[in-house]
């Protein structure tokens, strides 16, 4: 057992507002510069639809993630590194602009500066890329944002392609039969990150000491094979710079123990941030595992119970100080994933043992039941009205498990027990002790459940360890710089920088 940590996310989708509040925050932070004008390294989408880029599920044209060989091995489904060498000048998978956007902004000058007259004054859209007007603008990030439910939109969503067929008539996109929900997406941080293993250059690395996988800029060539391994499109092309770019997890933050702004800024407080202790010998057979259904299990498995004797008698022998363990056992994340099991990974089947998890909308269940004469807010009637929820569990299912309708059927039952034991408490009836025992867990569980999800104030999640600051005060101790900084140019402390940064177009 080689005992390892994570720093993870889980989303309440049912929290969602699609606000892309995350968004707007993440990027200015981030990729506010010239270079990353179409990267947003935090996106909302609203489901079904195409996502962004555009159709990023569709690895059959993509080439991400990983593949599991006959033997039983995994392998790069772009292929190895003969066939990377072959098209490492001429990378065909690879998303271009339109499947992106062509950022724009608007002539803002002409409003503002324009002289009296009888005609209103125009702000034209302009290419950030080229200074070009555009005469149209055609897509953006979130370009069918709250049009779930639009034939022209959702009909080419590659999950609704895939189970149309399957599901029938419950995905029909009438205005009677219309459903949408919003999935924020960051990068996934993986266990098994397929980005990490397409870069020919050694570039990409996951952090041991918290998971987070990172971009070395100065070994980073620009081959862009990072983009087309990773499967959810999370990593992105500095057109200025030439080298690859991704989401962070604000590791400047989280190293002093600061949750990320995208989670800080969510105004549904629907994020979690905790430390996850896992065995990292375990990850490369769970994510060769033979059937895609035993992907979520198998992933499960490779989790450790941070208050087990013997891991933290591991994790210790592994480097990881008492801080770290301690933050894993108050781990919001670990209750959500492993105690209560209502959170589920992002499309599995890419074998990348995803590490941002969502626990699955809920979907107006208590409206639709209540619509037909009976109680809402039996438990009863709503475990019978899993199978009739507007969202399909089939589309939830291809989601979230890889098409196996069972764990996410376990969690909205769960979810709506909660809803129904704490209905009673609220309205001062005795506790139903039987409504906790159906889902699998006790009444006290589901009280705890209930405050996590519903009423958790900010330190209860996000519980997010500082890194080893005595490691950090004995290296500046030991540089023979007194306070100053050891990079060519900068001895003798601190100094005036002039940065060159040239403009993308000229003024006239």
């Amino acid at each position: 057992m080689r005992v390892m940590a994570q720093v993870a996310m889980v989303m309440n989708l049912d929290k969602c507002i699609g606000c892309h509040t995350c968004s707007v925050t993440c990027k200015q932070a981030w990729t506010n510069r010239q270079g990353t004008e179409y990267v947003w390294f935090n996106n909302v989408e609203t489901l079904p639809g195409q996502g962004y880029p555009r159709r990023w599920e569709d690895q059959d044209k993509w080439k991400g993630g990983w593949e599991r060989t006959r033997s039983g091995r995994l392998r790069l489904r772009a292929g190895g590194r003969l066939r990377k060498l072959g098209g490492i000048f001429a990378n065909p998978h690879l998303p271009e602009l339109g499947d992106y956007y062509q950022p724009w902004t608007y002539e803002y000058k002409n409003l503002t500066e324009a002289p009296a007259g009888e005609d209103l004054p125009t702000a034209r859209p302009v290419s950030q890329l080229t200074g070009e007007p555009l005469d149209t603008i055609e897509w953006g990030p979130n370009w069918d944002d709250n049009l779930g439910g639009a034939p022209e939109h959702a009909v080419k969503d590659p999950v609704v392609e895939k189970i149309r067929e399957e599901v029938g008539e419950r995905i029909r996109f009438e205005f009677e039969q219309s459903f949408m929900f919003y999935l924020p997406r960051i990068c996934e941080h993986c266990l098994n990150p397929a980005c990490v293993s397409s870069c020919p250059s050694g570039a990409m690395y996951k952090r041991e000491e918290d998971g987070i996988v990172l971009v070395d800029q100065d070994r980073c060539r620009g081959w862009r094979m990072c983009v087309t391994g990773c499967p959810y499109k999370k990593v992105y092309f500095n057109h200025r710079t030439g080298k690859a770019e991704k989401c962070t997890l604000c590791f400047p933050r989280v190293e002093v123990g600061m949750p990320t702004v995208c989670s800080e800024t969510c105004v549904g407080r629907m994020r979690y941030l905790g430390v996850m202790l896992y065995d990292a010998d375990r990850v490369a057979g769970a994510a060769a595992v033979a059937d895609e259904h035993d992907l979520y299990p198998a992933q499960l498995e490779c989790f450790l119970d941070p208050a087990d004797p013997a891991v933290i008698a591991a994790a210790r022998a592994s480097g990881i100080t008492d801080e770290w363990l301690d933050a894993a056992r108050r781990s919001p994340v670990y209750d959500l994933i492993t105690t209560y099991q209502v959170a589920l990974p992002l499309h599995p089947e890419y074998r990348t043992m995803p590490m941002v998890w969502y626990v699955p909308p809920l979907s107006p269940v208590v409206e639709a039941v209540a619509a037909t004469g009976s109680d809402g807010e039996d438990a009863g009637n709503l475990f019978g009205a899993i199978d009739a929820l507007r969202i399909p569990v089939e589309y939830l299912a291809e989601i979230l498990t890889a098409g196996d309708t069972r764990p996410v059927e376990a969690v909205l039952r769960r979810m709506a027990a909660m809803r129904a034991y704490m209905r009673r408490i609220n309205l001062g009836e005795p506790a139903d002790e039987s409504v906790a025992a159906a889902v699998g867990l006790t009444g006290a569980e589901m009280e705890d459940m209930f405050r996590l999800l519903a009423v958790a104030k900010q330190e209860d999640r996000f519980v997010i360890p500082a890194a080893a600051r005595p490691d950090a005060d004995a290296l500046a101790a030991s540089h023979p710089l007194d306070g100053g900084c050891p990079v060519a140019g900068a001895e003798g402390g601190p100094s005036r920088v002039t940065l060159d940064i040239s403009p993308t177009r000229r003024s006239s």
